[in-house]
C-alpha cells in the first residue's frame, strides 16, 4: 500500500473507531436524545423479525449468535440491562396481555439474533412475594446474598430485569426507548410501550468484543498507560466463554414443573481494579492467574487465548491445590473445574464489560438450571480449599479475586417464552 493508501486507511480506521466509541457512549448515556444522535451517526441496516416461530426458551441464543473460527459463540457487542418494578399490586390479565404485546412487537421489529436483537425478561424473588402462593418447589429462586467473607454486595430488589443485546447499538437503544414509551417505534415498527405497567429504576450498559475495551479504557480502574490491547475482547485481556467451558442450553434449562423450558439468571455488578494487573504483574503472572500456572510455563496462551481453540484446556493444568503449593498461585479457570458436574460446566456466561459510573466494571450475567449451580461455582472461585492448603492467600494470587469486587447481586427466573409476561407462581 502506498503512503496515500496508508493515510486513507488510517483516516478510515480512525473514523471507524470514533464511530464505535460514539455508539458505545450513546448506549451508556441512553434516552431519546442519545438514540436520535446515535441514529444520525449510524448507517446500520438492521433486519426485521419474520414470521418464523421463535424458540420456547427465551435463553436459546446460541444458534443465533456469531461464532469464531473455533466454534466459540460470540456474545453480542452491545448490552443494556433494564431493571424494572411492576407499577401495580398483583398483575392483571390485562397487564399480561399488554406486556406480551410489547415484547411481541420487539420481535417483529428485529430479527432474533446478534444482527437484530436478542432479549430475555426475568423475574426476581421479590416479584413473586406479592402473590399468596410460593414459587413452585421445582424452582429454586433465593434472594441474593454474600458468598464470601470478603464481600458485601447490595442486593438487587427490583421485580424484573430485561436483558437487551445486539451487535447494533441502535437496536438496544431503540428497543429500550420504545418499550418505555420514549419513542413510538423501533426499526420502523410501532411498539406498544410498557409504561404504566413497569417503572424503570436502573439501567446498566456495556460492551464486549475485539476493540471495544481498548477504545473505552479511559476510566477509573484502568491505568493511564492504556494497557488494554486493541484485540482484547474484555478489559482483562483474554477471551472467555470458550465453547467447552460453557454449559449447553439444554443443561441450564429447567426440565420439569410449571416453568419447564425456563432457566434461572444471576446478575452481578463487579468493579475492576486493574492497576496491579497491568503495571506490576507480568504476562506470565496474568496467564497463570487467569488460566493456570502450567499454561504460563508452557506458553500455551497466545494473544488473547486464540491458541486454546474451543476450550481453556484445564485438563492440562493439574490439581489446583498441588499447583498452588508448587507455584504460589492458582488460576481462575483452574479453580472452576471443581464446580463441574459429571465433568461438564453447569453455567452459561453472557457477561460484558462496562464504563457505568466512569469506572471499569463487569456485569456478570449467568444462566443455570438452579441458582445453587451459580452458588457452587462462585464458591469454587473463592478457592477456600486452595488457600487453606497452600501459600496462596484468601485473595492474593488466588485467581483474579484481588482485582474484582462485587458491588450488587440479583437472582431471577427467566420463564419460557409463553410465560414471560408477568407470570404467576404456579402456572
Amino acid at each position: 500500500m502506498d503512503r496515500r493508501g496508508s493515510r486513507s486507511h488510517s483516516r478510515d480506521n480512525a473514523r471507524g473507531i470514533r464511530r464505535r466509541e460514539f455508539l458505545k457512549s450513546a448506549v451508556a448515556i441512553g434516552g431519546a436524545s442519545a438514540l436520535a444522535a446515535c441514529m444520525g451517526r449510524s448507517d446500520d441496516s438492521i433486519p426485521r423479525g419474520g414470521t418464523s416461530k421463535l424458540p420456547e426458551r427465551q435463553h436459546a441464543w446460541n444458534d443465533y449468535l456469531r461464532h469464531d473460527d473455533h466454534g466459540n459463540p460470540l456474545n453480542p457487542r452491545h448490552h443494556v440491562l433494564v431493571f424494572l418494578d411492576y407499577s401495580g399490586d398483583v398483575p392483571s390479565e390485562e397487564d399480561r396481555d399488554s406486556v406480551e404485546e410489547s415484547l411481541s412487537d420487539l420481535e417483529e421489529a428485529f430479527a432474533w439474533g446478534s444482527d437484530g436483537l436478542l432479549f430475555t425478561v426475568g423475574y426476581s424473588p421479590y416479584y413473586f412475594e406479592r402473590f399468596d402462593a410460593d414459587t413452585p418447589t421445582s424452582i429454586e429462586l433465593p434472594k441474593p446474598e454474600p458468598l464470601a467473607d470478603f464481600e458485601s454486595p447490595d442486593p438487587d430488589k427490583y421485580d424484573a430485569v430485561l436483558h437487551l443485546a445486539s451487535d447494533h447499538a441502535t437496536a438496544v437503544l431503540s428497543a429500550e426507548e420504545a418499550l418505555l414509551g420514549e419513542v413510538d417505534e423501533a426499526n420502523g415498527v410501532e411498539v406498544s410501550p410498557l409504561d404504566g405497567i413497569f417503572e424503570r429504576n436502573e439501567r446498566r450498559t456495556g460492551f464486549v468484543g475485539e476493540g471495544l475495551p481498548a477504545q473505552n479504557q479511559d476510566v477509573d480502574g484502568i491505568p493511564d498507560s492504556e494497557p488494554v490491547d486493541e484485540d482484547a475482547p474484555m478489559y482483562m485481556g483474554f477471551k472467555s466463554g470458550f465453547l467447552k467451558n460453557q454449559a449447553t442450553e439444554d443443561r441450564v434449562t429447567v426440565d420439569e414443573g410449571g416453568f419447564a423450558g425456563g432457566t434461572t439468571q444471576h446478575v452481578s455488578r463487579l468493579r475492576l481494579r486493574l492497576e496491579q494487573w497491568y503495571e506490576q504483574d507480568s504476562r506470565y503472572q496474568r496467564v497463570g492467574k487467569m488460566f493456570c500456572p502450567a499454561h504460563a510455563q508452557e506458553g500455551r496462551v497466545e494473544g488473547t487465548g486464540e491458541s486454546l481453540g474451543d476450550s481453556s484446556r484445564m485438563e492440562d493444568c493439574g490439581d489446583a491445590v498441588e499447583s498452588a503449593r508448587q507455584n504460589g498461585m492458582v488460576g481462575h479457570s483452574q479453580k472452576m473445574v471443581s464446580a463441574r458436574r459429571d465433568g461438564s460446566p453447569v453455567m452459561i456466561r453472557r457477561d460484558f464489560d462496562s464504563t457505568d459510573g466512569g469506572e471499569a466494571g463487569l456485569h456478570f450475567v449467568a444462566l443455570q438450571e438452579s441458582i445453587s449451580d451459580f452458588v457452587s461455582t462462585r464458591k469454587a472461585m473463592n478457592g477456600t480449599r486452595v488457600s487453606r492448603s497452600s501459600p496462596v492467600g484468601t485473595k492474593t494470587n488466588n485467581g483474579i479475586l484481588q482485582y474484582i469486587s462485587v458491588e450488587r447481586r440479583g437472582n431471577y427466573l427467566v420463564p419460557p417464552r409463553s410465560l414471560r409476561a408477568l407470570p404467576t407462581p404456579n402456572p
